[in-house]
């Protein structure tokens, strides 16, 4: 009996802490100086509620960073990046990844603190990724001499520019763009 009930608290937890982080990403993006209140009522919680499960606000913004790269490092792990074909697996990527930056924007371009958990899985989110573009080079997708860190590099860069864009294409659609242009350019084809 107590084992349930323990349990059912700790599903309880998550739950609002799932919920303040969700508000907090919501709230944040719109108003970045936004209050730890602000994001309580947009959450349903209690004031007290957050600063239970989160020190202070510094603290609220470190647990929200690192939920959205989890979040990411899933969406990456999703595409099956040692195991699908290389071409396969930078598409299946680059659409989990799109979904996952649209929806936690704000806290995915909050720059990780060095030593912090998210910046630990950002390093080995560019490890997955230079690992599938080194694939894609072996099956001959990217040019040999490619410096592969630039060509991760320009890879974050079109999957950044096409979130900004007004183009309001489903991720599949941006995913096959993204993949198009990083591995043809834009130049005429022969």
């Amino acid at each position: 009996m107590e084992e349930t009930a323990a349990r059912s608290l700790r599903a309880d937890a998550e739950r609002s802490v799932r919920a303040i982080l969700e508000a907090a990403e919501q709230v944040l993006a719109k108003e970045p100086g936004a209050s730890m209140e602000q994001i309580a009522a947009a959450a349903g919680v209690a004031r007290t509620t957050v600063h239970r499960r989160f020190a202070n606000r510094q603290a609220l913004i470190e647990a929200l960073a690192s939920s959205a790269a989890r979040q990411l490092a899933q969406a990456v792990a999703d595409g099956r990046p040692d195991t699908a074909p290389p071409l396969v697996a930078m598409h299946r990527i680059t659409a989990n990844v799109l979904q996952v930056k649209s929806a936690w924007a704000f806290a995915l371009e909050l720059p990780a603190d060095p030593g912090s958990e998210a910046a630990a899985i950002q390093q080995d989110i560019a490890r997955r990724c230079t690992t599938v573009l080194k694939r894609a080079q072996d099956d001959k997708l990217i040019d040999q001499a490619a410096d592969l860190d630039w060509v991760r590099r320009v890879y974050y860069a079109l999957i950044g520019e096409s979130l900004h864009g007004p183009d309001n294409a489903d991720p599949d659609t941006l995913a096959a763009r993204i993949i198009d242009t990083l591995l043809h350019g834009t130049g005429p084809r022969p």
